[in-house]
């Protein structure tokens, strides 16, 4: 071997040698620094002329493994969303109140009852009725503060999805730029892994936003894409938006490069995005569907019993609610019999109207029948007063005075039945609970022979949606001309093509109610994005009388207020019962009588029917029995997010164990290592200092 090649070699292990500990010194330096990764020096032996010529440096690599990288950034996307899930569920069972304490929301059920029962002991009492009241303006607040809330915490999820997209967008640049800097340094044999640890971070924060696939590229830095394998950060990094409206589902798309196609919807599964737009789209206002269903059935069935009552002595006139129907709909397909009676101050009766609907026919004071028509109710009626009251029909509501003024009415439900209400209690004539913005109860009572009365022409648009919220298909339905009966408009909504039809059907139930199902082998959602119907003269929309909008179910539980007549009068309160037995110049409605209230006390064990809302499908069950679900329900999800969040962090805390275990520095290793390389150092030095020696030697010999 020459001195010169001797001189190389040497020169070669030196350079080895001092890159090595460099690379030592950066680990040892670094032991406790997060998201660092241990380097390892490449090298190999250098022949020239089949000669060797000692070692080249090849690079300086991370020391990873790509498969515990990627189970640490799916269990990491797991863990991001559980936790987001289970923080805000946690702070929406929080609005509830502690099911041990007294300010539970479900206990105030109970202290309704109580009150009512305190009131049928001594009816006359102004402070018992009082008290009653505020008990159900106390329930009613508290679920108008709930509802508030929980709309003030799907904006607040809404708010953070939309900054989450910011950061992913702004993550994905970093990301696509640290590529181009890693893969400079690869070509030119420089040291990377300083700009490849940064990147590995960028990825973790990522893949905690969202779910996503890494893989490494040839020269350097990783390609990042979804799940359906969407590039998404390599050659140029993806644009995200988060796309959403009130009345429809969010979802994430990649916009096109250059403006040129359109936006594609990709799958985002895990990660805090996922939890939040599931909170936004479904957790959250499936829970505020839940309390708009619970307290909705629970003014019915206060209603139901209101309005079998009457107050001492009787209102001069009773007004009922806005059905969204015009006459001659409202008032068909009653069954049984109800009986409207006229009451001097006193409470005796001066005119009793009985109505049989399976007859069409009306008996005054028990006298002959005479038929009486759905289309001219209010005029039948009213002539059969006698001039002693009016009946009249506007807007949708039924309104019945008494004359003169100092006269009351009264009403005894009997028999009669539409949608499992009885008369007065359809119209919602003496109605506790009332709705200050449209219908709570979706029981319109509707037939697919009823004639439907939205006005030909006017549409209604829909969105179908996977799941997660990606849109499949949208449609604007027309109303049809003519209009036509309920099942002409059942028909055009179920269209193929024009309509539903290729995903679902809407239907009506046997209470009038409308509901889409779908007929998919996958989940699909249905949402209106518009609704420019209108059910005669300014009624209410298709969307807003049958419920069919996200918005017209979740705004149910602020939408009702105890009657205001009631709250400025308590004596307005229907305490008493009217008594058909009682034969003038005796007494119907008698000031002590509680019969009204010990029922309305009894209200929470009557079996009813809840619609499915939330996590509860559709039941019958007693009210209290179903606060007693809700409750539970609302504190099981919570767990239940709280359960996945531990399990879901225990993987990460694992998986990224593991992956430590691999890329974290050891500082026992590398101190071997830096013997090593210390040894190797000075071996190359001395083999210089020897070739120098020989070189001295030679030249002197010269």
């Amino acid at each position: 071997m020459s001195l010169s090649v001797a001189m190389k070699t040497a020169a070669s292990g030196l350079l080895a040698a001092q890159t090595g500990l460099r690379a030592v010194s950066d680990d040892i330096a670094n032991v406790n620094t997060p998201g660092y990764v241990r380097k390892q020096v490449d090298q190999r032996p250098l022949v020239v002329g089949g000669q060797g010529m000692g070692v080249e440096i090849t690079g300086i690599k991370r020391v990873t493994d790509q498969y515990l990288q990627g189970a640490s950034i799916t269990a990491a996307s797991d863990a991001a969303r559980w936790s987001a899930t289970s923080e805000y569920l946690d702070n929406a069972q929080g609005l509830f109140g502690d099911p041990s304490g007294d300010n539970f929301f479900f206990s105030r059920l109970d202290k309704i009852w109580s009150t009512f029962a305190a009131a049928s002991n001594d009816p006359s009492s102004s402070l018992a009725r009082g008290q009653a009241l505020s008990s159900v303006e106390d329930m009613i607040n508290e679920a108008q503060r709930i509802n508030t809330q929980i709309t003030s915490l799907g904006d607040t999820v809404d708010a953070q999805a939309q900054t989450d997209i910011t950061r992913v967008n702004d993550l994905l640049k970093q990301i696509n730029t640290l590529n181009a800097d890693i893969s400079r340094a690869r070509l030119s044999r420089a040291d990377s892994s300083g700009s490849e640890n940064i990147q590995s971070g960028l990825v973790d924060e990522l893949a905690g936003l969202m779910n996503i696939q890494i893989t490494q590229r040839p020269n350097g830095g990783v390609t990042v894409r979804t799940e359906e394998g969407f590039q998404l950060a390599g050659d140029q990094a993806a644009t995200l938006t988060y796309n959403r409206t009130d009345a429809t589902k969010a979802y994430i798309a990649i916009e096109p490069q250059g403006g040129l196609g359109s936006a594609q919807p990709i799958a985002v599964t895990s990660g805090e995005l996922r939890a939040l737009m599931d909170l936004r789209d479904d957790s959250l206002p499936g829970l505020a569907d839940q309390l708009g269903e619970f307290m909705s059935r629970a003014a019915d069935q206060m209603n139901a019993i209101s309005n079998a009552s009457t107050a001492v002595p009787a209102p001069n006139s009773l007004t009922g609610r806005d059905t969204g129907l015009d006459m001659t709909t409202a008032l068909a397909h009653f069954t049984g019999k109800t009986t409207i009676a006229i009451t001097n101050a006193a409470g005796v009766v001066q005119r009793k109207v009985e109505l049989d609907f399976d007859a069409h026919t009306l008996s005054v004071d028990g006298g002959a029948a005479s038929a009486f028509a759905d289309s001219s109710f209010d005029t039948d009626v009213t002539a059969a007063l006698g001039g002693l009251g009016t009946v009249s029909f506007t807007g949708g509501a039924l309104k019945i005075t008494a004359s003169p003024a100092t006269n009351g009415v009264a009403i005894n439900e009997g028999t009669s039945k539409k949608a499992d209400r009885a008369f007065s209690h359809f119209f919602g004539l003496n109605d506790i609970v009332r709705s200050n913005g449209g219908p709570t109860n979706y029981d319109t009572g509707l037939t697919t022979t009823d004639a439907n009365g939205f006005t030909s022409g006017d549409t209604i648009a829909f969105r179908l949606a996977l799941g997660d919220g990606k849109p499949i298909f949208d449609v604007s339905v027309a109303v049809p001309s003519p209009a036509g009966d309920m099942q002409n408009l059942l028909n055009a909504l179920n269209a193929n093509g024009t309509g539903v039809g290729q995903y679902g059907a809407f239907s009506l139930d046997s209470n009038g109610k409308m509901k889409f199902t779908a007929s998919t082998t996958y989940e699909v959602s249905l949402s209106v994005t518009a609704d420019h119907t209108q059910r005669g003269a300014g009624g209410p929309s298709i969307s807003r009388l049958f419920g069919l909008s996200s918005f017209e179910r979740t705004s149910r539980a602020s939408r009702l207020e105890v009657d205001p007549a009631m709250v400025s009068d308590p004596t307005k309160l229907p305490l008493a019962q009217l008594d058909l037995t009682a034969t003038p110049p005796a007494v119907a409605i008698r000031p002590g009588d509680g019969r009204g209230a010990a029922a309305m006390a009894n209200a929470g064990d009557i079996l009813g029917h809840f619609d499915a809302a939330g996590t509860l499908g559709a039941v019958r069950m007693t009210l209290s029995r179903y606060a007693s679900e809700f409750g539970g329900a609302v504190g099981r999800q919570s767990e239940a997010a709280a359960t996945s969040k531990a399990s879901a962090e225990s993987v990460a805390n694992e998986a990224s164990s593991r992956r430590q275990a691999i890329e974290g520095v050891n500082i026992d290793e590398e101190l071997v290592r830096l013997t090593t390389y210390q040894q190797a150092f000075n071996a190359s030095a001395r083999l210089i200092t020897a070739a120098k020696d020989m070189f001295d030697v030679l030249t002197n010999m010269v």
